[in-house]
């Protein structure tokens, strides 16, 4: 026999005792070579989901208004922490 056969026979029976191995354990590995495609049916990824431009153009136009929004209330509390400081009675 040819050596390069006898290490892939051994190859081949070291995967199916490691096979067996875990199956015994309850640890899945990883498939060897000798063994065929998995059987079970594949799992397709849900699809992604896509903005349409109208709503893209929605969530803009609400996050703008929040956005100014902050930015009003963050001049008036300045505004008013200014105005607080500049009537601070002398004592």
């Amino acid at each position: 026999m040819d050596t390069n056969r006898i290490i892939a026979d051994i190859d081949t029976e070291i995967s199916k005792l490691q096979q067996a191995r875990a199956l015994l354990s309850g640890v899945a590995t990883k498939k060897g070579p000798a063994h065929p495609k998995s059987t079970e049916p594949k799992v397709a990824k849900p699809e992604k989901r896509k903005l349409s431009a109208k709503g893209r153009a929605a969530i803009s136009a609400a996050m703008k208004a929040r956005w100014a929004k902050a930015k009003k209330a963050a001049k008036k509390a300045t505004k008013t922490a200014t105005a607080a400081k500049a009537v601070k009675p002398v004592g």
